[in-house]
């Protein structure tokens, strides 16, 4: 499509902070909006303003060939409705009057209620839109029927990125930590309510990898994705005339089990692994086909890969920071 410029919104984000330096490689002129933390790099032009401010939004986006929005926010009452709903209103609102050539939407798997409610298939695209409990979920099925019906509407040229959840450093360690996981904000993303037995070891600061089981001790699994191959997703959908009208689900090459990826994490850290039983989950895949074969989409980590890249990244931390302090 031979895009020139790209207004982002989200940039200073944990995907943003990758999409930024991309486009800027690809030569593309970036416009970014400029909240609370900078979007740095050069070459980048910077609008100091809110994403609720309809008249700040559509400055970002004035001149521009394409859009990207990666702005959200997770589990805040008080912030989520204005960000991601009345923010990406402004967003499409701005694209329709300004005429832009590509709307590039970062969605979630949430929309499709993953985790929570039952899925005997692999999920496609064609799977039903259905948040599960939560603000986050909710806001990225807005975010999605809302780009739709620009699309209806006004013939605004879209295309979704839809991502499974996204690791990247040493997240995926971070998630395999029974001392980090008893109780985070976002729904799903935790270990529930546990046993005492279990309770007495968090307390005790005793790490354990866990195996989350069902009810009936039976291993979950789940999909996931590295930040390389959202990056890698994002380049092949930004610019290219086959993505537009079309959303695109991005994940691993495969969905992981708990147990073996456990045991090969324990196998490293040498840390013993605890069976977790986190009641009312169902185990999921994503089905990657329509961006293999329509995009050229190729990931490279599986779970193994991101937990060994996990584990180097956390020991190349360890090994600067004792540099640093003279150890």
């Amino acid at each position: 499509m031979k895009l020139k410029s790209v207004a982002v919104f989200g940039g200073a984000g944990k995907v943003g902070r990758r999409v930024v330096p991309y486009l800027l490689e690809r030569g593309l002129r970036v416009r970014a909006l400029v909240h609370q933390t900078p979007v740095e790099g050069d070459g980048v032009e910077a609008v100091h303003g809110s994403i609720t401010d309809a008249r700040t939004v559509r400055e970002v986006v004035k001149g521009t060939d394409a859009v990207v929005q990666l702005a959200t926010t997770k589990e805040d009452p008080e912030t989520f409705f204005d960000v991601s709903v009345r923010g990406t209103l402004n967003i499409l609102e701005a694209c329709r009057f300004e005429g832009t050539r590509q709307f590039l939407l970062l969605g979630g798997d949430a929309s499709f209620g993953i985790w929570f409610y039952p899925q005997p298939i692999p999920i496609d695209e064609n799977h039903p839109l259905m948040a599960y409990p939560g603000y986050y979920a909710f806001t990225k099925v807005m975010e999605e029927v809302m780009t739709q019906q620009y699309s209806y509407q006004y013939g605004l040229p879209f295309s979704i990125l839809r991502s499974s959840w996204i690791f990247e450093k040493d997240d995926l360690l971070n998630h395999f930590s029974l001392l980090k996981n008893v109780n985070p904000a976002e729904p799903g993303h935790g270990f529930g309510e546990q046993p005492e037995q279990v309770m007495a070891l968090v307390r005790a600061g005793e790490e354990r990898i866990p195996i989350l089981t069902n009810e009936h001790g039976v291993p979950y699994s789940r999909h996931i994705v590295h930040m390389e191959d959202v990056v890698q997703a994002f380049g092949k959908i930004l610019g290219n005339p086959a993505a537009i009208g079309e959303s695109f689900n991005i994940a691993a090459p495969a969905e992981f089990n708990y147990c073996p990826i456990a045991h090969h994490l324990s196998h490293r850290r040498a840390i013993p692994v605890i069976e977790l039983t986190c009641r009312g989950y169902h185990s999921f895949s994503i089905n990657i086909t329509k961006a293999r074969t329509m995009l050229g989409y190729d990931p490279r980590y599986d779970v193994i890969k991101m937990a060994d890249s996990a584990h180097e990244y956390r020991e190349l931390e360890r090994a600067r920071r004792c540099a640093k302090e003279g150890y």
